[in-house]
């Protein structure tokens, strides 16, 4: 029997005394950790299994298991620290890349955490949402640059197609295949209920969600899985997806084992292979490349859908967004290296893209500084937790969010990063019919509508608190904002002075 180098991270602890070996957490674990020994009459647990999805936590009837840290410890050493050595011993054993989920966990600086919002007081008075009107709607997509009007003084309507939203939030690209059938209804009632848009991902759009195609984002990536011109005409706007930021200039793989029934129908490919996106669209390698693809597809669509092109946060993401601006895109989707996604090489998740902060900021100074800002929209994501960091983001100089593990979060994910397995037991990053269902989309999209309503609420505070009454009033007023702890260099990219200025 081959060593194995790896001791389990997570121990499961039994309370013998609350334990009455009713064996939920043996019919909940779709990892097999917890089995029933019948001679002893006790349940046992092999913490090798253990993922730490807290499902057995969650569902033990008198509270008799909780998970900790394994707390087995290496000899201390900062450069070869434990995470390192284990990566290393994984490696050495496989010969396989390391795949990872849910976005980067490393202790980056997170900028959000660093700026803080400014509050009115007596010469500009604070407003209160609940009895003053306070506008949280926002359009995306090119705005004119000058006001027209018709013979009788009144304004014509020159705007191109534009997205109509109730709040400045969307939920992020996720594909069908990534995520269950009972996700993807989630997400999908939740934005109808709350006049949002959700985004297909790179698999298409099942033949049932067509129904939503007035809050539906569909995606067009280099795999161009599922793409159609029912497809592209069945949604509000279309997406072309030049890079993420849990992966930049990496393409995408779908595990063939996830290609089954409905999945293998709307991506149209045979059931059992592997869906992989290349790394570049093999008709893209310039902005002009690029313009022909935004303008084919805006053909395909009549020209009344506005086009959007996602990137990743990258060093040189300002002069990339320049391009994308003057190619005839209506909306730049920038991701920054936090983004989650099913599956992403650790090292690239890890070690590569930049802060979506310092990426929004240095896109919103470029643009405005060549003029040509209202041109495009902005939107941003890449670890979007709360209504404060959107708050943040449209004061930095976006116009929207979306939100991808945060939704999940709101549907039970517990991020135990092994989506790429396929054994989600909250039903959510699984395609096996029996998890699938643990995930009931009633109480799913409840859930994110309940999320959404309180974030907008939160908007609104803040907003009054500023003095302000609405989104417009607030992107890229950087005035309200103020940093804590940052150097000058930070200061200045972000273009936010120090608190106490």
């Amino acid at each position: 029997m081959a060593v194995n180098f790896v001791y389990p991270e997570y121990e499961a602890v039994r309370n013998p005394d609350r334990c009455i070996a009713c064996r939920a957490c043996e019919r909940q674990c779709a990892n097999g950790a917890h089995e029933y020994l019948a001679d002893a009459d006790k349940m046992v647990c092999d913490d090798a299994k253990c993922v730490n999805c807290h499902r057995c936590v969650a569902l033990c009837p008198t509270r008799a298991l909780k998970i900790v840290r394994s707390g087995n410890t290496y000899k201390e050493n900062f450069n070869w620290n434990a995470k390192t050595v284990d990566e290393l011993y994984k490696q050495a054993g496989s010969g396989g890349v390391l795949l990872s989920g849910m976005g980067n966990p490393c202790d980056y600086p997170v900028y959000f955490d660093k700026i803080l919002l400014n509050a009115s007081q007596v010469t500009n008075p604070s407003i209160d949402p609940l009895r003053e009107p306070m506008e949280t709607r926002v359009f995306l997509g090119a705005k004119p640059q000058t006001v027209e009007r018709d013979e009788n003084g009144r304004l014509k309507n020159n705007l191109p197609p534009q997205l109509s939203l109730s709040m400045p939030v969307m939920f992020s690209a996720m594909s069908y295949g990534s995520l269950s059938y009972n996700a993807h209804e989630s997400l999908a009632r939740a934005a109808e209920e709350m006049g949002v848009l959700y985004n297909t991902g790179e698999g298409g759009l099942h033949e049932n969600f067509y129904r939503y195609g007035a809050n539906t984002i569909v995606q067009v990536a280099s795999g161009r899985f599922g793409v159609h011109p029912h497809y592209l005409n069945s949604g509000a706007a279309i997406e072309i997806k030049m890079g993420q930021g849990a992966k930049p200039g990496i393409g995408g793989h779908l595990p063939g084992t996830k290609i089954v029934g409905d999945i293998s129908r709307t991506r149209m490919i045979p059931e059992g292979s592997d869906a992989i996106s290349p790394a570049p669209h093999h008709d893209i390698y310039s902005i002009e490349d690029l313009r022909q693809l935004v303008y084919s597809l805006k053909e395909a669509s009549g020209f009344k859908k506005p086009v959007i092109v996602k990137i990743a946060a990258v060093h040189n993401v300002a002069a990339i967004a320049s391009g994308i601006a003057r190619s005839g895109a209506d909306i730049i989707a920038i991701d920054g290296f936090r983004g989650g996604t099913g599956a992403a090489p650790t090292r690239m998740r890890d070690h590569v893209g930049i802060p979506i902060e310092l990426a929004l900021a240095g896109v919103d100074k470029r643009l405005r500084d060549e003029g040509i800002r209202d041109s495009v929209s902005i939107v941003v994501g890449g670890s979007i937790r709360s209504s404060a960091d959107i708050v943040k983001a449209i004061a930095l100089g976006a116009d929207c969010a979306y939100i991808g593990t945060g939704a999940l979060l709101a549907l039970g994910c517990h991020l135990c990063r092994t989506c790429y397995a396929g054994k989600c037991n909250w039903g959510i990053a699984t395609q096996i019919p029996e998890l699938v269902k643990r995930l009931n989309p009633d109480l799913g999209h409840k859930r994110l509508v309940n999320l959404l309503t309180a974030w907008r609420h939160e908007i609104k505070e803040m907003m009054g608190g500023m003095g302000i009454n609405s989104i417009e009033s607030l992107k890229g007023n950087r005035l309200m904002l103020r940093g804590v702890g940052l150097n000058e260099k930070e200061l200045g990219i972000l273009g936010i002075k120090h608190a106490g200025e």
